[in-house]
């Protein structure tokens, strides 16, 4: 039986002017679209891998899906072999990408997710298994529309085992029977059933999220960088060596933090897919005595806004993203806290999408905000 319950893992939200599926399930542990202590969503990912390394062998690939489940998919990772290979879709450009593997997704507001080709063949040569990771599993048609591809591409997939691993596991009788065909097998943190979300949001009230009103005075955040360059896990990255990393790099960070006694309550930002970093940075803060840390990150998911009581997302602001300025993002539930730290790998921030970002922080009350770029 899993530790985790539905009202543990489930919260109910709207999305806005999404036809193809109103609801969203939001998980208010996995720190995505809701702030949490960074213990949570840790604890909570490698729960799912240590139940993914007690029913298989030999897992040396592991392909998370972008953009919620970039964080799951690395720690799920952490849990398998020594020499196990991450590496998760993408919706970014990478320009010195020379060849990706493009699969649609169903039900999302962003339709095309693609993979680095490079070094996929190796990689699958080299494992027993592969584990795909997603948040969500409801159908099972997205990952169905993958394997397809990289069937086609490389027919040595056939003689894998195949596990589709998520932290919320809704697929019916059938839609199982149907991955069973593709001979994928399923792991799950909590398996729920077949349920009207469609109809239980109807009675939400919701606005859209708005574009920040700019801040008086100039857009007020300072800015560091790392000495340890992140590694691009968009590109595949050893586990290990992204483990040690990601530790390397906020061992760099906190050297050049200096936190105040008035710093008692800090959020550690992500961005959109460069999730896992944040968290660990978060994790690492909240090592420190007296600190309560929180962690979510921004997101493509356009969530509508609504102040019943059991409704999950409070308020929520229209951003450019920092990765593509004319691309809209999300960030949702700000509140005030006594330091802000936003953790990207974007290489290059424009100035109206960290000035987007500053202004909803800033209205929300958070005038110590640091950029720290990896």
């Amino acid at each position: 039986m899993s530790k985790y319950t539905e009202s543990d893992l489930l919260r109910l939200a709207k999305r806005f002017h999404n036809t193809k599926r109103t609801y969203l399930l939001v998980d208010p542990l996995q720190g995505k679209h809701l702030s949490v202590s960074p213990s949570e969503p840790i604890e909570l990912f490698h729960y799912l891998g240590r139940e993914i390394r007690s029913r298989y062998d030999g897992v040396r690939l592991v392909i998370g899906f972008a953009e919620t489940a970039t964080a799951v998919g690395m720690a799920v990772a952490e849990e398998m072999s020594e020499d196990c290979v991450y590496i998760h879709t993408t919706r970014e450009d990478i320009p010195d990408v020379s060849s990706w593997i493009e699969f649609a997704e169903e039900h999302s507001h962003a339709v095309d997710q693609k993979l680095d080709a490079a070094n996929i063949e190796g990689w699958i040569n080299a494992t027993d298994s592969i584990v795909f990771v997603d948040d969500e599993i409801s159908t099972g048609k997205t990952l169905i529309n993958f394997i397809k591809q990289l069937k086609a591409i490389y027919p040595g997939l056939d003689e894998k085992k195949l596990i589709i691993a998520s932290i919320i596991n809704r697929l019916s009788d059938e839609n199982k029977k149907r991955l069973a065909q593709y001979g994928i097998e399923c792991v799950s943190v909590l398996e729920l059933e077949e349920s009207d979300y469609e109809g239980a949001v109807k009675k939400y009230s919701i606005t859209e999220a708005q574009e920040p009103e700019r801040a008086e005075g100039e857009y007020s955040f300072s800015e560091i960088r790392s000495g340890v360059k992140l590694k691009d896990p968009r590109r595949g990255v050893g586990v290990k060596d992204y483990i040690k990393n990601c530790t390397d790099f906020s061992d760099s960070i906190l050297k050049q933090i200096n936190l105040g006694e008035s710093d008692k309550k800090i959020l550690v930002m992500g961005t959109e897919e460069c999730m896992y970093p944040a968290i660990m940075l978060g994790k690492r803060l909240e090592a420190l005595n007296g600190v309560s840390v929180y962690t979510h990150s921004t997101t493509r998911s356009p969530i509508g806004i609504c102040d019943d009581t059991d409704y999950p997302v409070k308020n929520g602001f229209k951003l450019h993203s920092v990765y593509d300025s004319g691309r809209t993002t999300y960030i949702y539930n700000l509140i005030k806290y006594d330091r802000v730290f936003i953790v990207t790998d974007s290489k290059d921030v424009p100035k109206e999408s960290i000035g987007s970002l500053t202004n909803a922080l800033r209205i929300c009350g958070n005038n110590n905000i640091l950029l720290i770029r990896g």
